[in-house]
């Protein structure tokens, strides 16, 4: 499987626009054909960037055109003139391809609270129409980019009847990540055609299970982001119904493309070194084990003893006891690193030995397991570890 494919008829420019940063691409163009089908989720921070305010209402207007992405800049936190200026840039792309300002949808990354360079932004439009290709999926990946150390894509290719059908993504965020629909956007385009109501809830249940399951920092962005577009270029029968086998097998690739985005974007976690696994099984109800795995994946003092290989398995104790379950039952409750069982009965379990605590948590990759021994519902929540590079990152940040 090829690690990028293009999707036809989409088109993709990235291109330096002097927006924050010098040297590098920072302005995305994604030129979506004609009778595209588009969903989205966004953030739910009440202090939504202004992108998202404008996004919102032409998603609800028109059928979009254009994704219009900049990094280095949230503008978020920017009032009134935020929206202005989002809907400027929008209007300024509008001119120059003969569509509706509504038909564009801006998106944001970077800073918060300093406003859009409006005029360096458009000045770089028409070099960005210039540089459209089927082909630009690596660049924009790497243009988007803020903290992050590497760019996040993803392709799935299946057979949709006779035809080879395909899924192309990017994604960015390093930090600022619990995605609440982190600073987190992703853009994913395919060539089925589909219809707008099934893309929704396809999306919105491929966005559960992957973007909405991971935590870097506990903190949700003002920027948050995910759009899928249905391009329609294989020429199949839409897809209308979600019990029939197409469908199936949409949803199938669609879940494991963004599970594999968000999984990169909690590997390369600001200052990351542990990828880890919570999961949290035998709860009264989802909600109740989403509880107790995020207590456990904000957590300072899991998180320090992550990055220390360190197997305080107190801290993780603490955080399930105070994750505010109404009648925990603690006699009940095992805690495990992969398969080293380190709390039952109330306590430590007689057969664990530290040494074996410290040999997985010594690895980059591992999970904690917790079960409550109260129910049959489950969650699975990826965070990482907490390090000093974190703090140097977030501290120089705008230095």
């Amino acid at each position: 499987m090829p690690h990028h494919a293009s999707i036809r008829g989409v088109r993709v420019a990235a291109v330096p626009a002097a927006i924050r940063y010098r040297d590098r691409d920072d302005l995305v163009l994604i030129e979506l054909p004609e009778g595209t089908a588009c969903a989205a989720t966004f953030t739910r921070n009440a202090f939504c960037a202004a992108p998202v305010t404008v996004a919102r209402e032409h998603l609800a207007t028109a059928a979009p055109r254009w994704l219009l992405i900049n990094a280095g800049n949230a503008n978020a936190g920017t009032g009134r003139r935020g929206r202005e200026d989002a809907a400027a840039c929008c209007q300024a792309l509008a001119a120059l391809s003969a569509v509706e300002p509504a038909q564009v949808l801006p998106f944001s990354t970077g800073v918060i609270g300093e406003d859009l360079p409006v005029d360096r932004l458009t000045a770089a439009l028409p070099t960005a129409l210039a540089a459209l290709a089927e082909d630009g999926w690596e660049a924009a990946a790497r243009a988007i980019m803020t903290t992050d150390t590497q760019p996040k894509r993803a392709t799935r290719q299946w057979m949709l009847g006779d035809r080879q059908a395909t899924l192309t993504g990017i994604a960015k965020g390093a930090g600022m990540i619990r995605p609440d629909m982190a600073t987190m956007l992703a853009f994913i385009a395919t060539d089925v055609a589909i219809e707008p109501g099934l893309l929704r809830q396809c999306l919105s249940q491929a966005v559960a299970g992957s973007f909405n399951a991971i935590s870097i920092d506990g903190d949700t962005s003002t920027n948050d982001a995910c759009v899928l577009a249905a391009a329609g270029s294989l020429g199949n029968p839409p897809l209308d119904d979600p019990n029939a086998p197409a469908s199936i097998a949409f949803q199938q690739a669609l879940d494991a493309l963004c599970e594999e985005l968000a999984r990169a974007i909690v590997a390369d976690g600001e200052g990351a070194t542990k990828l880890v696994s919570i999961q949290v099984n035998s709860a009264r109800t989802g909600a109740e084990a989403r509880q107790v795995a995020e207590t456990i994946a904000h957590s300072p003092l899991v998180k320090t003893a992550l990055f220390a290989s360190d197997p305080n398995w107190g801290r993780i104790l603490a955080a399930v006891g105070r994750a505010g379950l109404d009648g925990l039952d603690i006699d009940k409750v095992r805690i495990w690193l992969d398969e080293v069982i380190i709390v039952s009965g109330g306590g430590r379990d007689p057969s664990y030995e530290e040494a074996a605590g410290r040999a997985v948590m010594a690895q980059d990759a591992f999970s904690i397991r917790v079960a409550l021994g109260r129910g049959s519902a489950s969650t699975r929540l990826l965070t990482c570890d907490l390090s000093y590079d974190y703090v140097r990152i977030n501290a120089e940040y705008r230095t």
